[in-house]
C-alpha cells in the first residue's frame, strides 16, 4: 500500500504544521469550557436540552462528515463517478426530512435519552438489551473506521507507523470528549464543519481548474455511460440487470438503509435530542439536510477528480477494471489524499490537512458520545448497577469513553483491510439499521406489535443479513452483486427488513400485545396530537421556522439536483 511509501508524504511546510496545531488547541479548548456546564449525567450525555437549532443543525450534519463521507464518498466517486450522488439525494435527504417530521416528536416528546429506550418503553427489556447491545457494537465498528482515516492522515503527514498515528489520534478526541461530553463534541462538530468546507471548495475548484473544467473531466472519464449518469447506477450495485440495480438502489438504500440509519442511529438522533424545544429538534434534521444535499459538489466531484488527476490512481484504476482481483499500490480510499497532495500548495494544504482531521474527529467524536451514552443508560444503569446517585452515572460515562476509544484502536485495523471503506460500512449497516428500521417502523404504526416480535424481529433480521453476506462473499450466490461493490449489502439490507417484518408479525399474532394505556406517546394512533406539535412563540417563530416550510424547500432542491445529474 502506498500509504507506507515515503514517496506518498504530503510535502508539508512550517506553516501547515502551525495550523493543525492551532485547531488541535481550539479543540482541546472547546473541551474545557464545555466542561464548566457540566453538573449531571444529563448535561453530559445530552448538553442538557439546551442547544439552539442552529447549533444542533450544523452538529447533525457534521457528525456525518467523519471518514464515511470524506474517505468513502470520495472513494465512491473515483470508481464509480456521478452514481454515487445516491447516497445523499436517494439515501439520505427523505430520510432526513422524516427524521424532522415524523419521528423526532415522538423521540423528544417522549423524553428518551436514547433510541434503545425508546426500545425498552415500547417492547421492553429482551428488545432493549438486544438493541442495546448491537447499537454499541456497531459504534465501535465505526468508530474504527474514523479512527483508521485519521490515523492515515497523521501517517502521511509525519510518517509515523499507521498503528502510532492511530493511537495518538484517538487520545485526542479521548480528551475532549472525555473532558466535555456531548456540548465539546458538538460545538467541536460546528467548527468541524466548516473547516471541512474550507478544505472541499478549493481543492474541488482548483481540481477543476486543472483539468478545464467540467468538460475537461468529462473528457478524461473513460467510463462515460457508467460514471457520468446516476442511473441505473449498475457499476456501483455490482447488479448487471439495470431493472434490478434500480430497485437495489430505491428500496434497499434509499428506503430500507436511508431510513435505518436517519432515524433509528443514535448517534445522529442524540444531536436533535439535545435541542432546546420540541421545534428546534424538529428542525435539526432538516436544517442539516440542506447542506447534505449540497455536498455531493464538492466529495463525490473531488473524488473524480482524483482518479484522473492522481497517475497512481489512474493506473489502480485500469489495473482494476482489467482485473478485478489484480493489487495495486494504492487504494480508492486514498483519493482525497491523492488530489490534496497533488492539486494543493503549501498553506492551502495547511488547511486541507486540519480539514480531514477535523472530519474524522466529528465522525469518531460522534460515535463515541453516542457510544459512552446507551452503554452507561441502556446497559450499566438498566442491568448492572440500578438506582445509583447520578454522580456515578457521569463518571461511568466517563470511564466508558475511555474503553470505547481502546476498542475502536482494534476495529481500526479492520477498516484498514477494505480496499473502499464504503463497502464495509453499508455491510455493517444492513447487519444493525435495517433491522432495527423494520422493528422500529412496524411498532410505531401497528399497535398490536408484541413484545415478544420486537426482539425475536431485530434477532432474525441481523442474521438473515449476515447469511447474505456471507453467501454472496463465499461466491455460493452471485445473484447479489460483485463482492467488492455494495449491491450486496443493499440486497442484505432488504432482505433484513423483509425477514423482520415477516417474523415481527407471525409472532404477534401468536403472543400478547401490550395494553393500550401503555403504548400512548409511543405509538401513532395511541398518542394525542396536542403531543406531537411544537411551539412558535420567541425563538420558534417565523413562517421560515416551520418545520414543513424547511422540508418542502429541501425536497424540492433535491429534485433538482436529481434532475440536473440525471
Amino acid at each position: 500500500m502506498l500509504l507506507a511509501d515515503a514517496n506518498f508524504r504530503l510535502d508539508a511546510q512550517a506553516v501547515d504544521y502551525v495550523i493543525l496545531g492551532f485547531y488541535f488547541v481550539i479543540v482541546l479548548g472547546i473541551g474545557l469550557l464545555a466542561k464548566r456546564s457540566i453538573s449531571s449525567s444529563l448535561d453530559f450525555f445530552l448538553s442538557g436540552r439546551s442547544l439552539p437549532a442552529w447549533v444542533t443543525g450544523l452538529a447533525f450534519v457534521s457528525a456525518n462528515l467523519g471518514a464515511v463521507e470524506v474517505f468513502g464518498m470520495t472513494a465512491n466517486g473515483a470508481q464509480f463517478g456521478i452514481p454515487t450522488v445516491h447516497y445523499y439525494w436517494i439515501g439520505a435527504i427523505p430520510a432526513m426530512v422524516f427524521l424532522g417530521i415524523v419521528m423526532m416528536p415522538f423521540y423528544y416528546g417522549s423524553k428518551v435519552r436514547s433510541v434503545p429506550e425508546y426500545l425498552n418503553r415500547r417492547f421492553g427489556p429482551a428488545s432493549h438489551l438486544v438493541n442495546g447491545i448491537s447499537f454499541a457494537t456497531a459504534q465501535v465498528l465505526i468508530s474504527g473506521i474514523n479512527l483508521f482515516a485519521l490515523g492515515s492522515v497523521v501517517n502521511v503527514l509525519l510518517g509515523w507507523p499507521l498503528w502510532l498515528s492511530i493511537v495518538v489520534s484517538a487520545a485526542i478526541v479521548l480528551t475532549y470528549t472525555t473532558i466535555g461530553g456531548l456540548s465539546a463534541a458538538i460545538y467541536n462538530e460546528v467548527l468541524q464543519f466548516f473547516v471541512i468546507i474550507a478544505m472541499l471548495i478549493p481543492l474541488t475548484v482548483v481540481g477543476l481548474h486543472r483539468v478545464g473544467g467540467w468538460e475537461g473531466l468529462v473528457d478524461r472519464i473513460t467510463d462515460k455511460g457508467n460514471e457520468l449518469s446516476s442511473w441505473p447506477g449498475t457499476n456501483i450495485t455490482g447488479i448487471g440487470d439495470a431493472t434490478l440495480s434500480v430497485l437495489g438502489i430505491v428500496f434497499g438504500l434509499g428506503f430500507v438503509l436511508s431510513f435505518g440509519y436517519w432515524t433509528t442511529n443514535f448517534a445522529e438522533v442524540q444531536r436533535g435530542l439535545s435541542a432546546k424545544s420540541m421545534s428546534a429538534a424538529k428542525r435539526t434534521p432538516l436544517i442539516g439536510a440542506y447542506p447534505k444535499a449540497l455536498l455531493p459538489l464538492v466529495i463525490v466531484i473531488p473524488g473524480m477528480l482524483a482518479a484522473v488527476i492522481s497517475p497512481e490512481l489512474a493506473a489502480a484504476k485500469a489495473q482494476l477494471a482489467a482485473n478485478p482481483n489484480a493489487t495495486t499500490d494504492v487504494q480508492f480510499n486514498d483519493a482525497i489524499k491523492l488530489l490534496i497532495r497533488d492539486v494543493l500548495p503549501n498553506g492551502m494544504l495547511g488547511v486541507a490537512i486540519t480539514g480531514l482531521a477535523a472530519s474524522f474527529m466529528a465522525g469518531m467524536a460522534a460515535n463515541v458520545s453516542a457510544f459512552n451514552t446507551v452503554f452507561t443508560y441502556d446497559i450499566w444503569q438498566t442491568y448492572i448497577k440500578k438506582n445509583k446517585p447520578d454522580a456515578y452515572y457521569l463518571k461511568v460515562g466517563r470511564v466508558i469513553t475511555v474503553v470505547g476509544v481502546l476498542a475502536a484502536i482494534g476495529t481500526a485495523f479492520i477498516a484498514a483491510g477494505y480496499e473502499n471503506i464504503m463497502t464495509y460500512l453499508q455491510t455493517l449497516f444492513s447487519f444493525f439499521n435495517a433491522p432495527l428500521f423494520a422493528t422500529f417502523i412496524l411498532g410505531l404504526f401497528w399497535k398490536r406489535m408484541t413484545p415478544a416480535a420486537g426482539w425475536s424481529g431485530l434477532v432474525a433480521g441481523t442474521l438473515s443479513a449476515i447469511a447474505v453476506f456471507v453467501l454472496a462473499n463465499s461466491g455460493a450466490v452471485t445473484w447479489f452483486g460483485d463482492p467488492s461493490s455494495q449491491g450486496p449489502s443493499f440486497v442484505g439490507a432488504g432482505v433484513a427488513f423483509v425477514v423482520d417484518i415477516l417474523v415481527s408479525v407471525l409472532v404477534s399474532l401468536r403472543t400478547r400485545p401490550k395494553p393500550d394505556e401503555e403504548l400512548t406517546g409511543l405509538v401513532w394512533s395511541l398518542t394525542p396530537r396536542e403531543s406531537r406539535r411544537h411551539g412558535q412563540e420567541g425563538e420558534d417563530s417565523g413562517w421560515y421556522r416551520k418545520p414543513a416550510v424547511l422540508a418542502g424547500g429541501v425536497l424540492v432542491l433535491t429534485l433538482v439536483l436529481n434532475i440536473i445529474f440525471w
